[in-house]
């Protein structure tokens, strides 16, 4: 049995030294006679592309994909992946907030139940209480509107086998989240409830949350287009008895109604509105645009791999 364990680069060259150990001690504890570890160099600014390299100069089973430039988390997950030859694939950041040792308890659990994954989930989430608040809020309104029961407070690190992995391979859309791809590709799932730790500095940005939540929202819901319809069909609705008020009361009082500032108000209101549902109807628009050109997702600048002799 082969095992691949796939993990990204990005500000994490202080660590890597102490993954690569760390996972060598827990492969060699598992079931596993064979195994591959793959960094994939996500543009990261530091050297963390050098200290992965050199690691792979002294041991075959290490290969290092090195992207062209940063083109996000996500899009690199499903890079390694994509290179990963395992029977089994464990799913891990580097940063040694997920602990390598979890691929032991992982494949338990996945072995006694038979199920084609088992993901990590944590208790309390960590973080500030608007980091907390905005997780679970995000979760929330993502089960709600796109229908997909996906687990909050998950993490990236999980075990998945080989035909979990193929069947995900299929979803090419360009502006991937695989968190929702990993539900919707269905399967037998179980959680393994674990507990992260905070090693260093998040680089996950606000902007990037934000990001990565219009593109999860949009991808697997088209909600906010009905929301749209529904919303301009209820401005009609109320503009039209308001109309007809109007003429009511011109026609009993003989006198117009006057009020400059709720006028300018409505304009305002309506205004706001119109432009709001253009630029969500734009993000659609953009999206299609961007699947129609069938663009790969990264472009790999070279692979580095010790050839066994």
């Amino acid at each position: 049995m082969k095992i691949s364990i796939v993990t990204t680069l990005y500000y994490t060259s202080e660590h890597i030294q102490g993954f690569y150990e760390r996972t060598l001690s827990t492969v060699s504890q598992s079931s596993a006679d064979d195994y591959e570890i793959i960094f994939v160099n996500d543009g990261s600014p530091d050297d963390s592309l050098n200290k992965a390299v050199e690691l792979s100069k002294v041991n075959p089973c290490v290969t290092v994909v090195n992207l062209s430039r940063n083109f996000g988390h996500y899009k690199a997950l499903m890079t390694g992946l994509a290179h990963a030859k395992g029977d089994y694939v464990f799913l891990i950041d580097s940063d040694l907030e997920e602990s390598p040792e979890w691929l032991i308890p992982f494949m338990d659990k996945l072995n006694k139940s038979g199920c084609d994954v088992v993901y990590g989930v944590q208790k309390f989430r960590k973080g500030s209480f608007f980091e907390k608040f905005s997780g679970q809020l995000f979760w929330t309104v993502l089960q709600k509107i796109s229908g997909i029961k996906a687990i909050k407070n998950q993490t990236t690190a999980r075990v998945m086998t080989k035909q979990f992995v193929d069947a995900i391979s299929r979803y090419t859309e360009k502006d991937v989240f695989p968190g929702m791809i990993f539900y919707d590709v269905g399967f037998d799932q179980r959680p393994c409830f674990v507990e992260k730790k905070s090693c260093s500095p998040t680089t996950y940005t606000l902007r990037k949350k934000i990001v990565a939540g219009i593109t999860a929202i949009t991808n697997y819901s088209s909600t906010p287009l009905l929301f749209i319809s529904y919303l301009g069909l209820s401005i009609s609705s109320f503009s039209f008895f308001y109309i007809c008020y109007l003429v009511f009361c011109r026609i009993v009082s003989k006198e117009s109604i006057t009020g400059w500032t709720s006028l300018m108000v409505s304009l305002w209101l309506l205004g706001g509105l119109t432009i709001f549902s253009i630029g969500i109807v734009g993000i659609y628009i953009s999206k299609v645009f961007i699947e129609v050109k069938n663009r790969p997702i990264v472009t790999i600048k070279s692979i580095h791999k010790k050839e066994e002799q």
